[in-house]
């Protein structure tokens, strides 16, 4: 009876546990249903094609939302309540303060989410042309999402949400940083809490949460056999990299023929999957170590410097950005997001930031670096491969 009591309170609310397996953390699907090459729309590859694998050959929980009329959007897969609009730009200090005394919707459990609640509301529908918005990444039928005020010369892009997650390193020099999601470029990033030049707070969009404090949080299992389960999620995952660097073609096709611990239903995460398993309390900086929980294995690598980092991930998804929309693909950098700025090497974005390379180039060409913060492109990226548990 106190289990049926625990499950209809939390049907209730919009979201449901599988108390036998604590699949508290159920993951939003990227919404992506378009098929691409390292260059173009195409039509649906089937098995054995060049690109099959992606991102829509597989379809996850299908976003759902509910308007409550009260300026409040329930998720009906996460079970996370959302503030539907963010008002104006407040510093980091200022959200907690407003979370704390708002009783939005006859709530006064409100927070600022974590960097995984955040990254649960993104979409991978979107589209941006350098710091020109196209197509929101986040579902404006239900959240109101504002653009970087051009009129006071701001990009359309500086648009920025920020979340709870302050990253456990520093960015650039040495600036105290804070996690958030750019609903407006499809990325994560991490922005300074303060202004660099005048030291002021800075200030930024947040959105709201309530509901569902189990998300985010994963419950990993070695299964023995060269597998990590993550029994939160429903996941289970390649528990070591196979220390090989490739382009996007190639890691959809590594991913789709790998035969580990008897299964051959292996595929290559999309970005939402992948980002469920970084550990945003590790870093090269504080830990020495990747951002992900010491249950996996993880290669090293060298950076451009010739010092330890550690790689990018590919995932199945396409991050549409720039003249050719459909030739980059996400990435989660699990050890230092990096960039070259005035000629220094440094960390310009932090351990689990998410960001894209070209799909595909010539591997001596690369890295390179890229925009205004020198971003690293390596083009050749290393696989994690994940599978449905059964």
């Amino acid at each position: 009876m106190k289990i049926l009591g625990r499950l209809l309170l939390i049907t209730m609310l919009g979201f449901q546990c599988n108390y036998a397996q604590k699949q508290c953390y159920s993951i939003v699907d990227t919404g992506v249903n378009e098929f691409y090459s390292d260059s173009s729309i195409i039509k649906k590859p089937n098995k054995n094609d060049k690109f099959y694998g992606q991102d829509a050959h597989y379809s996850g929980n299908q976003a759902s939302y509910t308007n409550n009329g009260n300026k409040t959007i329930t998720d009906n897969v996460t079970g996370l309540m959302w503030e539907q609009h963010m008002g104006e730009k407040i510093t980091f200090n200022e959200a907690f303060e407003k979370a704390k005394n708002s009783n939005l919707g006859g709530y006064t459990d409100w927070r600022v989410p974590t960097i995984k609640e955040l990254y649960s509301l993104i979409q991978f529908t979107g589209q941006v042309k350098g710091a020109h918005s196209i197509e929101l990444f986040i579902d404006t039928d239900y959240f109101i999402q504002p653009l970087g005020n051009t009129s006071k010369n701001e990009r359309e892009i500086d648009a920025q949400t920020w979340s709870s997650t302050e990253y456990v390193g520093r960015t650039m020099r040495n600036d105290e940083t804070v996690f958030g999601v750019n609903f407006i470029d499809g990325r994560i990033k991490g922005y300074p809490k303060y202004n660099p030049r005048t030291k002021e707070p800075n200030m930024m969009y947040f959105r709201m949460v309530r509901g569902n404090t189990s998300y985010g949080k994963n419950n990993f299992i070695d299964n023995g056999d060269g597998t990590i389960s993550d029994l939160s999620t429903g996941l289970t995952w390649q528990k070591a990299d196979d220390g090989i660097s490739r382009n996007w073609e190639e890691s959809l096709a590594y991913a789709e023929n790998l035969n580990l611990a008897d299964k051959s239903d292996w595929r290559l995460p999309n970005a939402k999957e992948l980002q469920s398993i970084v550990d945003y309390t590790r870093s090269l900086q504080t830990t020495n170590s990747p951002a992900i929980n010491p249950i996996f294995v993880t290669s090293e690598i060298k950076d451009v410097n010739g010092n330890i980092n550690y790689p990018f991930f590919w995932t199945s998804t396409t991050h549409k950005d720039g003249v050719n929309p459909y030739g980059s693909a996400v990435y989660f950098a699990f050890g230092e997001g990096q960039g070259k700025m005035r000629n220094k090497l440094m960390d310009v974005h932090g351990a689990g930031c998410q960001r894209s390379d070209p799909k595909s180039g010539n591997l001596n060409e690369y890295p390179q670096f890229f925009g205004p913060q020198g971003d690293v492109r390596y083009v050749y990226n290393y696989v994690r491969c994940v599978r449905t548990t059964n």
